[in-house]
């Protein structure tokens, strides 16, 4: 019989709100005018939230269309991140709004990441839980750091083949050896 597997709670993301209260993604902003300013903002913002999320929650990041290039954007899913960007006409905050009150209905856990103080009180109770984009976005600068760390610490290390084995596979290769 084969197990079930379990419904990770949802975890809906205010973007702009949160790239707003972040240095790390208002230095992605291309202030030249020739393109979508936010572009590179969102796309770091998703592949954070994605990090962030990994095996813990479903992540949903929802953009308010109204002030985009091109308000006219798709629903789209990418690296497993739903991206919603609210039609024109819409806010963001009603996307949300109405993404809570379906899942409550399930009832299903919702995490709701903004510092908008209207969505904040329009959406709490249980099981929606809040978390300020301050603290989301502290949470993903300690990940980047660690994932730095880790990884400047893999590339210090040597990768000769005796690096890659186990003290066990090293003992007999010595002994094939005749050390």
């Amino acid at each position: 019989m084969a197990k079930a597997s379990k419904q990770l709670d949802l975890l809906v993301v205010d973007g702009y709100n949160v790239i707003f209260k972040s240095e790390r993604y208002m230095a992605r902003m291309d202030r030249t005018g020739v393109s979508d300013p936010f572009e590179q903002a969102r796309e770091l913002l998703i592949s954070d939230v994605a990090a962030y999320a990994k095996g813990k929650y479903e992540p949903v990041v929802v953009f308010d269309a109204a002030n985009n290039v091109s308000p006219e954007r798709p629903y789209t899913s990418k690296g497993g991140i739903r991206t919603i960007f609210s039609k024109t006409g819409e806010s963001a905050d009603t996307v949300i709004e109405r993404l809570v009150t379906e899942e409550r209905m399930v009832p299903h856990a919702v995490t709701v990441v903004t510092s908008d103080s209207t969505i904040r009180a329009t959406v709490g109770g249980i099981p929606v839980t809040k978390i300020s984009s301050d603290v989301l976005v502290h949470d993903v600068d300690v990940l980047a750091h660690e994932y730095e760390s880790e990884n400047a610490a893999r590339q210090r290390q040597r990768m000769t083949l005796e690096d890659r084995l186990s003290p066990e596979q090293r003992e007999k290769l010595w002994k094939l050896l005749g050390r």
